[in-house]
């Protein structure tokens, strides 16, 4: 009896996929369950099992091909599971001599092979470094060989990552990234006169990113303004408390969770920013869907914090590094990602100290923020140097009018300057 191999539905927004890569090839013998091929979507990667035992028949679609939803990837026949794959008959060279009757030992039957569970990072770092999978002990879930334990195999040295709070979210400082940040891979060395090309093939995520922001670009009214933060308050509190809340939570105390509680509460006091367009209606949504960017080896990811509003700071902090986390390794869920209803995004880690970001649609606001710079500010007729941060809100003009979105900012702005006024908002 035969099972077509399917790419499976993995959620409304996703219609097609392509193929990464067959884990198997045509003729292996496989347990239902293995999982046979990778898929990359726009969004997430995953793995397909064989819906059945049996023996790979035939690759319907090969590596690097599109697919859609329903279509047939290959085929798996149970009949041919216990039977001996056909073989085409070519002339054999004589059988050597018989040896010697003492030096004959039964042939051993060899065990059959066991796939090894490795997310899709894991098997590209695998290839990079030429690195056996099937002698590698995961530290994932169920033994699952994550992209960290390949490099640990392969002897990369890598520099421990800070965390999720200064990772996309800290005020680390242009040098400090310099010393910690990886070293830049160097190009290879030209030979004069020789003019070189490489073309490389987009990636189902970075090509719909590439799309989507042409799209929104040309859909929403976009404009930003901007503002400024003094985080002498924000710093302060973190230094007195770093130590105990750690201790307590588990989790460092960044600045993630005070700009995530000062937008709600912005959002709050300015509810069409936490809308969207449809048709000609205005969705106003009385729940807070935080979406936080996160930075990864293929592409941007905007993971939700789901009702971030009911979140205390340790769980919005332990979220964020969880999310940092799996992004890196590939382990993201489409539920993970799926809807949010406004975004924040944090340039400051690689360096930017302003700039304007873009909507991630149906949103209609999006709040960007800087690196923390310390500069020379006029209060009181003096002139003191503060730890300051350019915060940037990109909003559609179609629904929020120019108004309304620089008195959220200000708002921000207020809520993050006097942190304890988060406590009573």
């Amino acid at each position: 009896m035969s099972a077509n191999i399917v790419v499976p539905e993995v959620g409304e927004s996703i219609v097609d996929a392509r193929v990464a890569k067959w884990l198997k090839k045509e003729g292996d013998v496989v347990a239902a369950g293995d999982p046979l091929v990778e898929l990359e979507t726009d969004k997430i990667d995953l793995e397909v099992g064989a819906p059945q035992g049996g023996v790979l028949s035939s690759i319907a679609r090969k590596d690097g091909e599109d697919v859609k939803v329903g279509e047939v990837l290959g085929v798996i026949d149970e009949a041919a599971a216990g039977a001996p794959a056909p073989q085409t008959a070519v002339p054999q060279p004589p059988p050597p001599a018989p040896a010697p009757k003492e030096a004959r030992a039964k042939p051993a039957p060899a065990a059959p092979a066991k796939a090894t569970r490795a997310t899709p990072t894991a098997r590209k770092a695998a290839q990079e470094h030429e690195v056996d999978l099937s002698q590698l002990r995961g530290s994932g879930d169920a033994g699952r060989v994550m992209r960290k334990d390949v490099e640990q195999a392969a002897g990369v040295t890598k520099v421990e990552p800070p965390s999720a709070s200064e990772r996309g979210w800290g005020p680390a400082r242009i040098e400090e990234s310099a010393k910690t940040a990886p070293p830049v891979a160097e190009a290879p060395r030209r030979v004069p006169a020789e003019r070189t090309e490489e073309r490389v093939r987009m990636s189902k995520r970075r090509a719909t990113i590439a799309r989507r922001l042409v799209e929104v670009q040309s859909t929403a009214a976009m404009l930003t303004t901007f503002n400024e933060v003094d985080m002498t308050a924000v710093m302060t509190l973190r230094e007195r408390h770093k130590q105990a809340f750690k201790e307590r939570h588990g989790v460092g105390l960044g600045i993630a969770s005070f700009f995530v509680k000062a937008s709600i509460g912005a959002l709050r006091s300015f509810p069409r920013l936490n809308a969207e367009i449809q048709g000609d209606e205005m969705i106003l949504k009385h729940y807070y869907d935080i979406g936080v960017a996160v930075g990864a080896s293929e592409g941007l990811v905007v993971p939700v914090l789901r009702d971030a509003d009911r979140m205390s700071f340790a769980e919005i902090e332990r979220h964020i590094r969880e999310f940092a986390r799996r992004a890196e390794d590939g382990t993201l869920s489409l539920a993970d990602l799926k809807g949010g209803t406004f975004t924040i995004t944090n340039g400051g880690v690689f360096g930017s100290l302003l700039s304007t970001p873009i909507l991630n649609p149906p949103q209609v606001g999006i709040l960007g923020l800087h690196k923390i710079q310390e500069r020379p500010v006029a209060a009181n007729g003096q002139a003191t140097v503060k730890p300051m941060m350019y915060v940037a809100l990109t909003y559609d003009h179609r629904i929020v009018d120019g108004a309304e979105a620089v008195r959220f900012l200000v708002r921000v702005k207020e809520l993050v300057e006097d942190p304890g006024a988060l406590l009573l908002d």
